[in-house]
């Protein structure tokens, strides 16, 4: 079974949720119990984000997108991982509930990679409004925004993968039931503990390199 490697963007390759940190920054009405509500899951993800956003005005666009990119820490590692990722011919998709404005200029020096699935966004009316190119298939019902479950299924339509999931966060859940390994951080974690996943938890991109080192090795031995 090939390896291939699903990364989350927020919180994982950035240190910290920059769609947070916008709303920290820009502060719209309610957006904390708005947040709140998409953590405990009481409303659905796309539907909270699309609240946060709905709330801020186009006009700040080149202000909320120079501060999303100047704001936005790499977590230690990436770098080097994107570079072994490569040179063990592991395809690397970036999936992320991040939005376009922000997920595309920064990881474009790091880049090519085999997909990058995010949301999009409008700033052509008098608030942003957010859009959902990668919606959820049949399968899902959970109005996830950018579904990560329902793009792994399309790109596994042969099976034979054999599926590393990297991610920290509400948005992650479902992914992680898909995957065969997941590398995880604080809500994912405790939920992959509870659910009896297979996973391992990590702090650094050097983490994940070794990780996944050692599920290769053990794949190839167990041949």
């Amino acid at each position: 079974m090939k390896p291939v490697i699903y990364c989350d963007f927020d919180g994982t390759i950035t240190e910290s949720d920059n769609i947070i940190a916008i709303m920290k920054k820009f502060a719209p009405p309610n957006w904390e119990q708005i947040k709140d509500q998409i953590l405990s899951q009481e409303i659905s993800i796309s539907e909270g984000v699309g609240k946060l956003f709905a709330e801020l005005p186009s006009s700040k666009k080149e202000e909320i997108t120079k501060f999303a990119i100047e704001n936005a820490r790499i977590r230690e590692g990436f770098s080097e991982f994107v570079e072994f990722a490569r040179k063990e011919n592991i395809p690397l998709y970036i999936v992320s509930g991040g939005i376009d404005f922000f997920v595309y200029p920064i990881l474009e020096k790091y880049g090519p990679f085999e997909g990058i699935y995010c949301n999009h966004s409008d700033f052509s009316g008098e608030n942003i409004k957010i859009l959902w190119p990668y919606t959820c298939d049949s399968l899902c019902e959970n109005e996830c925004g950018c579904c990560k479950p329902s793009i792994i299924r399309k790109l596994n339509k042969d099976g034979d993968i054999y599926k590393i999931v990297i991610g920290d966060s509400v948005t992650d859940l479902e992914a992680a039931k898909q995957a065969n390994f997941v590398l995880a951080r604080d809500l994912l974690e405790k939920k992959c503990s509870e659910w009896g996943l297979n996973y391992k938890g990590f702090t650094t991109f050097y983490d994940c390199i070794e990780e996944i080192k050692d599920q290769i090795e053990v794949k190839r031995t167990s041949c």
